[in-house]
């Protein structure tokens, strides 16, 4: 049996959208301090401004709570992966710059693959791969193997220049 709350009626998901959205705008423009140093009153005016924005537009309150799962369940598997190491592990957990870089990579396409699959985005990009007569994927192939040969030379070739 399902329990109805006030959160699974649309005005709590809404205002459960406009919290989150007002608090991640405030605590990014405190951090960055884009509008300058003590300046509370203006980033909260700016954050309550955008936050009502994005909740009176359907289509980003859709992607914003079909994303919040997405997100949960990520730092859900994060923290299991984290206390499995931690209990094979003893002493502090120090990953090297590599591990950090590929674990962000990895994060950043998770995200960006999530965000394509609400908005549609991926059926329409994965369609003109697959069922487009352009040739689009084999392009795409060999662009991705003339920037990683670049990469490739020119990271070895700046190694010579150290020596």
């Amino acid at each position: 049996m399902v329990v109805e709350t006030i959160f699974s009626s649309p005005l709590g998901q809404t205002a459960l959208v406009f919290v989150l959205v007002f608090t991640l705008l405030f605590a990014l423009l405190q951090k960055s301090k884009i509008l300058g140093d003590g300046k509370k009153q203006t980033d909260a005016l700016i954050s309550l401004a955008i936050a009502l924005l994005v909740i009176s537009v359907g289509y980003a309150m859709e992607i914003i709570t079909t994303l919040i799962p997405f997100l949960a369940v990520g730092l859900v598997i994060a923290l299991v992966f984290l206390l499995l190491w931690g209990s094979f592990y003893h002493g502090t957990l120090e990953t090297s710059k590599g591990v950090k870089i590929a674990a962000g990579i990895i994060a950043l396409i998770a995200v960006v693959v999530a965000v394509m699959f609400i908005t549609g985005a991926w059926d329409y990009l994965r369609d003109w791969i697959v069922l487009g007569n352009s040739g689009a994927f084999g392009n795409i192939v060999l662009v991705v193997i003339v920037v990683v040969a670049i990469i490739a030379v020119m990271s070895s070739s700046g190694d010579k220049k150290k020596e």
